[in-house]
């Protein structure tokens, strides 16, 4: 099966998403981990996890009118239709089905991040201030009005 494992290479140097990716990482991997007498509700919290962090993604990329949202965002809603599958999979009992699409879901994870993330955390490196987070200090020195003498 393939696994996933935080590393270098998912680090986007946008904190408040490489937060949210290292908590997906480490519920993934506890879901991979689990035995089929927790796989249900470890997957659950992957899904759970996974609408918020997907949600705060699509809501930076609305907020800050990101020029590549609207695929990014579809992308999105597909995987976790597919999540959502696997709940209904697990509690039917098919395990291995739910540990196949962790381990794909693994694969695609690694993907995603290098390729569509990456452009996402480059646009929000930009654009941090279009959702709520403070200006950087350059910034507010560049508002601030000139010294009186």
């Amino acid at each position: 099966m393939n696994t996933v494992e935080w590393s270098d290479a998912l680090q986007l140097d946008f904190e408040p998403m490489d937060a949210v990716h290292h908590e997906f990482v480490d519920l993934l991997a506890v879901a991979q981990n689990a035995p089929d007498a927790t796989l249900p509700l470890a997957w659950a919290a992957v899904v759970d996890h996974t609408v918020e962090h997907f949600g705060r993604e699509d809501e930076w990329m609305r907020k800050t009118r990101f020029s590549a949202a609207e695929n990014h965002i579809i992308q999105h809603r597909v995987v976790l239709n597919v999540l959502r599958e696997g709940i209904a999979l697990a509690r039917a009992g098919q395990m291995e089905a739910v540990r196949e699409m962790a381990g794909e879901l693994a694969v695609w994870f690694a993907k995603h991040t290098q390729s569509l993330d990456a452009a996402l955390a480059l646009h929000m490196r930009r654009h941090a201030d279009g959702i709520g987070k403070p200006p950087s200090r350059r910034a507010k020195s560049a508002h601030a009005s000139p010294p009186t003498h």
